[in-house]
């Protein structure tokens, strides 16, 4: 595939940050044993990670506004262009050395997702999508969502955090809705992966609330691209502000739907 500019400042981006965190991984599994544990560790990777992207996206296109996970909103001066980032999409994977985690970053034009890469470094597999240019993987192959026509035979992926809030309660109510109706259920523990995982055609339904932006939006459009079906539980095509995606082709996406509407 052909990528434009701005998807080669993108990808540079996700490559840089990557690698950062690629270094990072291999210590994971020393300090997994040590007696304080890994956890500042990771957050200073997280870090570490979020501020060659910040650089990257900068250093190429200055006027552009960011939203990012660890820092927050950065003001702008173009007023059409905003970057939504996730440094380290999988924090609790990373943490124990499961090598499913992202580098996820959207462009947002006038509110809409036109461009998105995920980045997992430790499998070497870069997921990109532009408007209108489909969706690819390492640039080779070109991205399509699974054809199954039945929720009995499909693999469904999902994300709780178990936190006892109401919204985890629901969820594990569509859990045991959904569980008898399909062929299996996963949580790969990073939204980035699972939606990525989706346009490829590993997985063939995802869904869950509670997102941040930067959860959804680099998928979202990669899913759109791959020729899935991403909405929110109304059924709308909803926004990233909103925390629902319910994703999968358009066929079982609306089966799946509907399950999930009958619990409350």
């Amino acid at each position: 595939m052909a990528r434009s500019a701005l998807l080669n400042v993108m990808v540079n981006a996700a490559l840089k940050a990557g690698r950062s965190l690629t270094k990072d991984f291999g210590e994971i599994e020393n300090l997994q044993v040590s007696r304080k544990g890994p956890a500042d560790f990771v957050s200073n990777a997280d870090r570490r990670a979020e501020q060659i992207v910040h650089d990257e996206l900068r250093k190429a296109r200055p006027t552009y506004a960011l939203l990012m996970e660890e820092r927050g909103e950065i003001e702008g001066t173009d007023g059409q262009h905003r970057w939504i980032v996730d440094p380290l999409d999988g924090t609790t994977n990373f943490l124990h050395a499961l090598p499913l985690f992202a580098v996820a970053i959207a462009l947002e034009r006038a509110g809409e997702i036109v461009a998105s890469v995920i980045y997992n470094p430790v499998m070497d597999e870069l997921f990109t999508a532009e408007k209108g240019g489909g969706a690819w993987l390492n640039d080779r192959k070109r991205l399509r969502v699974a054809g199954r026509r039945h929720l009995a035979d499909c693999v469904a992926s999902m994300g709780i955090r178990l936190t006892g809030t109401d919204n985890d309660a629901l969820t594990l109510r569509q859990v045991g809705a959904v569980n008898p109706a399909v062929a299996g259920i996963r949580r790969t523990g990073s939204a980035s992966t699972d939606l990525a995982w989706l346009a490829a055609g590993r997985l063939d339904l995802y869904w869950e609330a509670g997102l941040a932006p930067w959860d959804v939006a680099p998928g979202q459009l990669l899913v759109r691209e791959a020729g899935g079906t991403i909405t929110d539980y109304a059924g709308s095509t909803g926004s990233i502000w909103n925390g629902q995606v319910v994703a999968g082709n358009e066929l079982v996406q609306a089966q799946l739907l509907k399950v999930l509407r009958t619990i409350r």
